[in-house]
């Protein structure tokens, strides 16, 4: 794989963020020629790759207003939590995007013609008195400067008493899902009034709760299978052929925990807050606080490859939990052949894992690596003395740099790395240099 060599910067304006432009959500097209994000202040930007390889601003809509459920006394934010594209069935493109209560399906098209010669409105578009119309022309198409609208298609709401946390469109496009914390809604894309409930966790007597629901995904060729990972560590495969109500799961993936190991963290860590399928969809890969894990579908009972994010927090979890940061949910990314993963870590870096190797590199996101022929080096984190220059230890750390969002290009050596209100794009370009140590790691197919 080749490693990506050059950085493209989109930041706000203002050097202290304003929390509403903060990126929430980051998710690249199937075909990677678009790339969708969203913000706090509930306003999606998509961004179209050109023939010469770079990503530009294509639209910009707002998505969801701020709500208030006058029921429950509660404020609804428009922070958008998920995006995630439809395949491209014509020339339109479609996307859902959620917030905590309401999911959208927006149409972005292009139109670069419009009709001219009304018979009952004028140039003005006002209504002309029809007592004075003597004669009918025909409207005729005019060019005009391409003009990229996004329209709203479908709203699907009420089906949620929890907060959403993920949605994923399924392989017969035609269905998708939606997960809050205790249920998973199954959708068909063209109802929007009624949802069937595949899973239901809920307890009885809310004081039995034992767990909650983080991220459901469903397989990307077999529209029967999904998986959802809860707080307890686990992962849950279901089959929807064998009953319509998932509460009993196909198979479970769970790593035993050393008694002798456990602490006040334990569970806490454990919690999963990504769940990926693999493109070939043979593989699982699920981030917790503290590492990615790679599971086979056919082995349950452990995974076959952990790769430690960032082991060296364990001394400060305590730290972490009072400043609420040991919540953090990070998400995690495969590339196009599945040979090497990615995902998160605080101070902007972010961490790649090559799986056949077994090396790693962890890289940083700053103004810095998009100046004109910056080396992007790989950092280090060091918990004792440091050893060279540019390492940086562990109690140095910021915690409120953090890279929660990632993704990557479906097929080519693209990646979107959302760092605040910050969106780097790195791609494979030759007028930024990466050190040879970086190179060696990811320079394989």
């Amino acid at each position: 794989m080749e490693l990506p060599l050059h950085c493209k910067l989109f930041l706000d304006v203002h050097l202290i963020p304003d929390s509403a432009d903060v990126i929430s959500a980051v998710e690249f097209s199937q075909s990677g020629e678009f790339l969708a994000t969203g913000d706090k202040g509930g306003r999606v930007v998509i961004f179209q790759r050109e023939p010469q390889g770079e990503y530009n601003v294509y639209s910009t809509f707002q998505s969801h207003e701020p709500e208030f459920d006058y029921l429950k006394s509660l404020e609804i934010e428009e922070k958008i939590n998920k995006i995630r594209w439809l395949p491209q069935l014509n020339s339109a493109h479609f996307l859902l995007t959620t917030n905590d209560k309401t999911i959208k399906l927006w149409k972005v098209s292009e139109r670069d013609k419009r009709p001219e010669g009304y018979n009952l409105k004028d140039e003005e578009g006002r209504m002309k008195d029809i007592s004075k119309i003597t004669s009918l022309q025909v409207p005729v198409l005019r060019p005009m400067d391409l003009l990229v609208e996004a329209s709203l298609r479908r709203v699907f709401a009420n089906a949620h008493a929890y907060h959403i946390n993920s949605i994923s469109i399924n392989s017969d496009c035609e269905t998708y899902l939606s997960a809050d914390d205790l249920r998973i809604n199954l959708w068909n894309l063209d109802i929007t009034d009624r949802s069937f409930n595949i899973v239901d966790l809920k307890p009885e007597n809310m004081e039995e709760l034992s767990e909650v629901i983080t991220v459901a995904e469903f397989h990307p060729h077999h529209c029967h299978l999904m998986a959802f990972s809860s707080s307890t560590g686990t992962t849950r495969l279901c089959d929807m052929r064998s009953r319509a109500l998932c509460d009993q799961h196909a198979k479970l993936f769970e790593e035993a925990v050393d008694p002798a190991n456990r602490s006040f963290f334990s569970e806490i860590i454990s919690s999963v807050s990504d769940v990926k399928f693999s493109h070939s969809g043979r593989y699982l890969l699920t981030r917790d606080y503290l590492s990615a894990k790679v599971w086979d579908l056919n082995m349950e009972n452990k995974p076959i490859e952990t790769y430690q994010v960032h082991d060296y927090l364990r001394s400060k979890l305590c730290t972490l939990y009072e400043s609420d940061c040991i919540f953090d949910k990070f998400e995690c990314a495969w590339n196009g052949t599945d040979s090497v993963i990615m995902t998160g870590a605080y101070n902007n870096f972010f961490r790649m894992f090559d799986r056949a190797s077994r090396r790693d590199v962890t890289l940083e996101a700053s103004r810095e690596v998009c100046k004109r022929r910056a080396v992007l080096r790989p950092r280090r984190v060091c918990v004792g003395r440091k050893k060279r220059e540019s390492d940086v230890s562990v109690d140095s750390l910021d915690f409120r740099k953090k890279i929660l969002h990632t993704a990557w290009h479906p097929t080519d050596n693209i990646i979107a790395i959302a760092a605040s209100n910050n969106l780097y794009i790195f791609q494979d370009r030759h007028n930024v240099r990466f050190s040879s140590e970086s190179r060696e790691i990811f320079n394989r197919k």
